[in-house]
């Protein structure tokens, strides 16, 4: 989807910039399989995680040709229906998946309409509602960024130990952060954190949201030719 937004609006001025939170072993082969014409990035020691308060894949930022913010981190069209899903079959009801594709959809609407219209788009948020849903890292997160870079150093430097108690610290500091949390994880043969281990950490959130529900409207058609 993000393809077809990027080749809809690249006379916009527009650009998708995607960044994987991972290494580049484990990144490299859904981006070669994606084989998209916009940047793909590898940030394995979580600058923008850092620079942005992201903390889950799918997230996105939305920066205008200023390079201001015009949405701080928010999940990117995802929404919780995973959990709804049975855990032996591996099914996920019809309603579940039918209101994940419409919320999806709805996204990519939002910025779409941005792209065309920028700041008369009613997605694009203003200094004061940018403010309102900027959620700035507190000292805890601060020092978790920190012991995850220097988890990044050790683990290059192959002391194994060293790092994972690095990463386990980084995680205590911030639970928020799943992106942290996956370095350490068990993952399946397709690279993710899928496991019994990570089921139990879902479930250990209760009626909290694995993905931070968005607000976003349906979006109006933009006017032809664009801006």
């Amino acid at each position: 989807m993000w393809q077809s937004l990027q080749l809809e609006t690249k006379d916009q001025n527009f650009t998708v910039l995607a960044v994987a939170l991972d290494v580049p072993e484990a990144a490299r082969p859904w981006i070669e399989s994606a084989s998209a014409s916009y940047p793909c990035l590898i940030d394995r020691d979580h600058v923008v995680a850092e620079l942005y308060n992201l903390v889950n894949v799918p997230q996105a930022v939305w920066i205008d040709e200023t390079g201001t913010i015009v949405r701080p981190a928010e999940t990117a069209g995802s929404n919780d229906g995973f959990r709804a899903m049975d855990r032996q079959t591996l099914v996920v009801p019809d309603d579940v998946l039918a209101e994940r594709k419409r919320l999806k959809a709805a996204y990519f609407d939002a910025v779409r309409d941005w792209a065309m219209r920028g700041a008369e788009s009613p997605h694009a948020l203003d200094a004061e509602g940018v403010r309102a849903r900027l959620r700035v890292p507190d000292a805890a997160v601060a020092q978790a960024h920190v012991r995850f870079r220097l988890g990044r150093l050790l683990a290059r430097a192959s002391r194994d130990a060293e790092a994972t108690a690095q990463f386990a610290e980084a995680t205590r500091l911030h639970p928020e952060s799943w992106a942290m949390w996956r370095q350490t994880a068990a993952k399946n043969e397709r690279g993710l954190a899928s496991g019994p281990e990570f089921w139990k950490r879902v479930d250990a959130l209760g009626n909290r949201p694995y993905y931070a529900p968005v607000e976003i409207d349906a979006a109006s058609p933009p006017p032809k030719g664009g801006r």
